[in-house]
This record gives C-alpha cells, sequence and structure tokens, in this order.
C-alpha cells in the first residue's frame, strides 16, 4: 500500500509539472529577427529562400568573418553592438564588392558611422510602404505599425518610402560593393513575406549579387537576449524536457525511498587539555623535526626575558640587556651566562639538554625563600 501511495504521488506530480510546462511555454518571438528563429518577426524563412535559390547559406557565429567578397550579407537588428574594428572590416568587405543588407529599427551606432546613415530620430505609421522602379516587381510592401525614418544623402537612392514621403529604405554604391539599409526589418521577415509585394522584395535583394554567391546571416551581434535564460527556453526542447523529467524521477526516488543507513550517533563532547599536555605536543613536534638549535635558542630567550623582567630590564637589543645585567647583577649575569653556555654545549641526549633547561628554569624563576628554607 506504500509502494502504491508513492507511484500515485509521483504520477500526479508529473502530470502538474507537464500542464505547467504546457502553459507555460512562450509566444515565439524574436525582437532580434534571428535566422534561426520561425516566429513571425524571425528571419528563417530569408536564409531558406537563399539556400532554396542555389546560394550557399551559413550563420556567422562564434567570432565575425563577412562571407567573400561576391556575397551577401544580412544583419538584421543587433543586439550586441558592433565594434569599431567589426564595423570597419564590414565596411572594407562591402568596398570590394560585397552586399549588405543593414535591417534595423533604430540602427548600430557603428555601423551607422561608417555607412554615414542618418536617422529622423521620430517614429511614424509605416505599416504600407511605398517602393520606387529601383525594386523590380515591387509597388508597395507591409512593414510593422511604426519605423524611424532616414535621412538619405545624394549619393543613396530611396527604394521605399512612408505615406507622407519620407524614405525607409535606400541602396547605396559603396566601392564595389553595395548597402541597402532598411528602417523597417519586419518587411523581410517571416509572417510579412507573404504580404503585398515583401516577397518580391527579397528576391530582388538575394539577385543583387550572383548566382551561387554566399549568402551570410550574422547571428553573432545577436548574443544572449533575455528570452535565454528562461526555463522555457531550454524546457520546451527535447534534450530540455529529458534533462527535466530525469531531474523529477531521482527526486521523487530519493524522495520517496531515502532513508538513513543507521542511528543518529551523537558526537563526542572535546575534552578540555591540560597545558602541560600542549607543551609535551610542542616539545615532541620540535624533536621529530630535528629543530635542536631552534629548542635550544628558544630556551635560552625565554630565560633572558624572564630575567629581563625580574631585574626591570629591557630584553631587546640582547646586547644591551647583556651589559645592563652585568652592570646591575654581575653574579646573576654570570650565572645565567654559564648556563647558556652549558645548554648550548650539551650533546645530542636528550638528558643532558633537559639538565640544562631545568638549570637555566631555576635561574628564571628561583623558588621563594620560605619555600627554600623548607626545602
Amino acid at each position: 500500500m506504500r509502494n502504491l501511495r508513492g507511484w500515485v504521488l509521483a504520477l500526479l506530480l508529473a502530470v502538474v509539472i507537464a500542464a505547467f510546462a504546457y502553459l507555460g511555454q512562450p509566444r515565439q518571438d524574436s525582437p532580434e529577427h534571428s535566422s534561426n528563429s520561425d516566429a513571425a518577426n524571425g528571419a528563417s524563412a530569408a536564409r531558406l529562400f537563399a539556400d532554396a535559390m542555389g546560394h550557399p547559406t551559413s550563420q556567422i557565429e562564434g567570432t565575425f568573418a563577412p562571407p567573400s567578397s561576391n556575397g551577401l550579407m544580412f544583419v538584421f537588428t543587433p543586439t550586441s553592438p558592433y565594434s569599431t574594428d567589426d564595423a570597419n572590416q564590414t565596411a572594407n568587405w562591402v568596398r570590394q564588392g560585397g552586399v549588405l543588407v543593414y535591417a534595423s529599427e533604430q540602427g548600430d551606432p557603428e555601423l551607422d558611422r561608417v555607412f554615414s546613415v542618418t536617422r529622423f530620430g521620430s517614429l511614424l505609421q509605416s505599416r504600407v510602404q511605398y517602393a520606387n522602379p529601383a525594386l523590380d516587381g515591387v509597388t508597395t510592401v507591409a512593414g510593422g505599425n511604426l519605423a524611424e525614418p532616414i535621412d538619405v544623402a545624394a549619393e543613396q537612392v530611396a527604394v521605399l518610402r512612408s505615406s507622407g514621403g519620407l524614405p525607409l529604405a535606400y541602396i547605396q554604391k559603396f566601392g564595389s560593393g553595395k548597402v541597402v539599409v532598411l528602417a523597417d526589418p519586419l518587411v523581410l521577415c517571416n509572417g510579412y513575406l507573404e504580404k503585398a509585394d515583401n516577397g518580391r522584395m527579397l528576391a530582388d535583394l538575394v539577385g543583387l549579387v550572383d548566382d551561387g554567391a554566399p549568402v551570410a546571416f550574422d547571428e553573432y551581434h545577436h548574443g544572449l537576449i533575455l528570452n535565454d535564460f528562461a526555463p522555457q527556453a531550454w524546457v520546451a526542447t527535447p534534450w530540455g524536457a529529458a534533462i527535466l523529467w530525469f531531474l523529477v524521477a531521482v527526486f521523487v526516488g530519493l524522495l520517496l525511498r531515502g532513508r538513513r543507513f543507521g542511528p543518529l550517533i551523537p558526537r563526542p563532547a572535546e575534552t578540555v587539555r591540560a597545558d602541560a599536555e600542549w607543551a609535551v605536543a610542542v616539545g615532541e613536534l620540535l624533536r621529530r623535526s630535528g629543530a635542536r638549535a631552534l629548542t635550544l635558542g628558544m630556551l635560552a630567550g625565554a630565560s633572558e626575558r624572564a630575567v629581563a623582567q625580574r631585574t626591570g630590564l629591557p630584553a631587546q637589543p640582547r646586547d644591551r640587556f647583556w651589559n645592563a645585567l652585568y652592570s646591575r647583577a654581575p653574579e646573576l649575569a654570570a650565572e645565567l651566562a654559564e648556563a647558556e653556555r652549558a645548554l648550548y654545549g650539551t650533546a645530542d641526549g636528550d638528558a643532558d639538554m633537559l639538565n640544562a633547561a631545568q638549570r637555566l628554569h631555576r635561574i628564571a624563576y628561583p623558588p621563594a625563600p620560605e619555600r627554600r628554607s623548607r626545602q
């Protein structure tokens, strides 16, 4: 009966966890428009389309390196800012014949600098964007609700405009290559390619490079986003779910089967050691380590400090102590010096050293007069 209750509890716990994982799954979203995402605002369809058109596709990850000089690179809304070196490398790559499609709502400071992108700083309606004849077969495209228009220069040709005539995208000859800047990346995202002429526009952009030219998507500058740390981000994956179920099974097993290996054994109370035991222990350590010279120095130094305290003399510096001791108590000084010479002159035997140490102790701590009379 007890085992049955355990299985019922485990089953209920599994049902609760499964329901929580299912209901807690976040809505698919890709605000950075990743080419790995199948969300409506992701860009996986653009990568699949380029691959279907015969272009070898790749994702720039790990280290930043643009494709070959005749290739095409898509940059969607960098969440990790471009460094100065990365931006300069991208500009040099375009000058050598590369084609860059740079689509970002707010732009990247370094990319805007190297390609002279000037943004108005205000938002306007961008659901319907109007194209000019530079885009073959494109009349209107559908975008997001709002976008920040771009102030184009003389060498920058606007290809998309808002209903009020403000540029939302332009194309520019840049060295031997080309740069296409879009203020609204959604026009190239999954959920918008079937609207208006968005699909034709993507085909025109891919057609800016030769057949078979490589097409790369910059995922290096997307970096980590907050959603990557959400529990649902790994629970919803097969390997994450497997790990979760394994942890749950181990926890439930330990919870139901966890028992002591035996009765608790109380910790014995600590005994207070006598001072003599500590002295014996220190002496034994000194003897085992062969620190005979150190031991002799410790005994002589302790005796000198005791004599200095008894006679009211400073123990340091040592030379002054001995000079003052010979002046104040010459007999005591002579006796102490003789005892130290005997100590340092002892043989290797412990008995001789013990006798010399006892002699020093009697000099340093002489017995009281009444004790002498009794003895």
